[in-house]
């Protein structure tokens, strides 16, 4: 169920599809803006994620239209089937879930407990596929791993409130609802282009989080019309130029591989913190920053096919 196999018009090096690799690279470091655009945005953070589905549609679905001939010749399918359902529902579920979990314990811990999905990835892989790791790559992923910790750990990100254990646990389901994202879509990608899935996707996820949205404390509509620049970023950079990036990736790429170099992520989003909001970049931050591109590195030459 779970494929491998490698795009024969995949760019290579050394057997490896390098190309992807950097796509999906490009595509974690924009989504590491997300959190940017966010806190630039004065809408609910679970109204911005909706907007940022929504804002995209329009986009996606014009590819997924112009790609419509080139990918019934490569056989792909065009209509809607349920793995494009689950793709959305999970990442829905995904966002609306860490969201929720900061209700109840500290940003720092739903950050780094969201960042959890490579691990259950790796250990889905094992159980339910048998999949073996190389050393190295599982060397990589926990450098990666702790790299992170060093990077989220030193946050503050304001005082818990309510049942801390509840909101902790919300932030680890956060990790599982987004491997079962990442696996539904490395799934799908063997049936549909990376177009025609996020068109598809997306317009679920967007349908799912808008009751949420509506319901959710904080104002829905932006105040005035430069509120408006912040959701569009969102739309473009992190749901178009990172989530559809991601998804071509993922049909050349082993899921593992791609999780842990989505970590990728919070280094961005420490980075752009500091550049535009004079956030402060430890010492252990930048220890962490490095030991975080190491496991990557690490987890790459483990994955060589």
């Amino acid at each position: 169920m779970m494929s491998t196999k490698l795009s024969p018009g995949a760019l290579q090096s050394g057997g490896f599809p390098a190309f992807p690799f950097l796509a999906l690279l490009a595509g974690g470091v924009a989504i590491g803006f997300a959190g940017i655009f966010m806190r630039l945005s004065d809408v609910s953070p679970l109204a911005s994620a909706f907007w940022r589905m929504a804002l995209a549609l329009p986009l996606l679905w014009l590819w997924a239209f112009a790609s419509a001939g080139k990918d019934e010749r490569a056989g792909k399918r065009i209509g809607f089937a349920p793995v494009l359902a689950l793709a959305g529902i999970y990442f829905a579920a995904d966002m609306g879930v860490w969201h929720l979990s900061l209700h109840y314990t500290t940003v720092a811990n739903a950050t780094l407990l969201g960042n959890f999905a490579p691990i259950l990835i790796a250990l889905w892989l094992w159980l339910v596929h048998r999949a073996r790791f190389a050393r190295v790559f599982i060397v990589g992923m926990a450098f990666a791993l702790l790299g992170a910790v060093l990077l989220i750990g030193p946050q503050t990100g304001g005082r818990a409130g309510g049942d801390k254990l509840l909101g902790d646990a919300l932030g680890l389901a956060t990790a599982v609802f987004y491997a079962a994202y990442q696996l539904t879509v490395k799934d799908a990608r063997d049936q549909y282009s990376a177009a025609r899935l996020m068109a598809w996707s997306t317009t679920v996820t967007a349908a799912a989080l808008l009751p949420v949205a509506l319901l959710a404390p904080g104002p829905f509509w932006p105040a005035q019309a430069s509120g408006w620049l912040p959701l569009i970023a969102l739309a473009l950079v992190a749901q178009i130029g990172g989530q559809t990036v991601i998804a071509y990736a993922f049909a050349h790429l082993p899921a593992s591989l791609s999780s842990v170099s989505l970590l990728i992520q919070p280094l961005t989003a420490a980075i752009a913190a500091w550049l535009l909001f004079a956030e402060r970049i430890g010492p252990l931050q930048m220890a962490g920053g490095l030991l975080l591109l190491l496991g990557i590195y690490l987890a790459k030459r483990g994955s060589r096919l």
